[in-house]
């Protein structure tokens, strides 16, 4: 991925976070080169360096899941709550503070978007919308339109047997009934986006308990070094993928629940 970077101030003091203090370098012509088969897409990406100067890049990168599930979660006017209130996903800065289920604050350290287009040939699957209500009271608090990225902390009755009575990081595309949970194709191209904390945590999306971005332990392991590599390039605070952290809470089994 080649990203075009446009400096900005360094903030007044860095600041330690779960993911590490070792900043990545951002991809540049040296990496391999992508197939010429292999089906690409533009990301944006803003984030914090280690110094917690701002780093705004724009770039390609293949359109595989171990990224698309990074930029892919949230569309415009989803409501994420932070210090200062509910804030819409497009409007959010690394560096805010966002509010989590443990009821600390975690800093906002970078902010992935991208398209997602009627036309795509890749393999996106459609975007999810939920109705209000219909994962409890005010779950959500308005209709809500999440992409293939998105996972909320609940456990469908379908999984319930696998969880142990665990609250499971599920794919919100697991609980399409086809009532209350729709799958939709947007008739224009939709702004996705994804957000990632100084650690693994539950926010609160519209009245949704759902997570901030985790590439887990399977994708990674399904690329080759030199895509890892470049999958970790896209996040200036991170060297290395155990950086990353735990996970807040288990995942729901990969597994076909229709």
């Amino acid at each position: 991925m080649t990203l075009t970077a446009n400096p900005a101030a360094a903030r007044p003091a860095a600041r330690k976070t779960g993911y590490g203090m070792t900043a990545a370098s951002m991809p540049n012509s040296k990496r391999p080169q992508m197939s010429a088969q292999m089906t690409t897409r533009t990301y944006e990406i803003a984030a914090l360096r280690e110094d917690d100067s701002l780093f705004i890049g724009q770039g390609t990168a293949p359109a595989i899941s171990l990224f698309e599930d990074a930029f892919s979660a949230f569309t415009h006017g989803s409501l994420i709550q932070t210090t200062m209130g509910p804030v819409a996903v497009e409007d959010l800065q690394p560096g805010d503070m966002v509010e989590t289920a443990t009821g600390e604050a975690a800093e906002l350290i970078w902010v992935g978007t991208s398209t997602f287009s009627p036309a795509d040939t890749g393999k996106r699957t459609p975007l999810v919308r939920i109705m209000p209500d219909a994962l409890g009271q005010s779950r959500p608090e308005r209709a809500l339109t999440v992409g293939p990225g998105a996972r909320i902390l609940h456990t469908p009755a379908n999984l319930r047997g696998l969880a142990d009575g665990r609250q499971l990081l599920t794919p919100a595309s697991k609980f399409v009934d086809g009532v209350n949970v729709i799958e939709v194709t947007p008739p224009t191209p939709t702004r996705l986006f994804h957000i990632c904390l100084s650690r693994h945590a539950v926010i609160t999306v519209d009245g949704i308990e759902m997570e901030t971005f985790h590439p887990g332990a399977a994708g990674p392991r399904e690329v080759s070094h030199s895509l890892r590599d470049r999958f970790i390039s896209l996040f200036p605070r991170i060297g290395h993928l155990s950086d990353f952290g735990p996970l807040a809470h288990p995942r729901a089994p990969e597994v076909d629940t229709h």
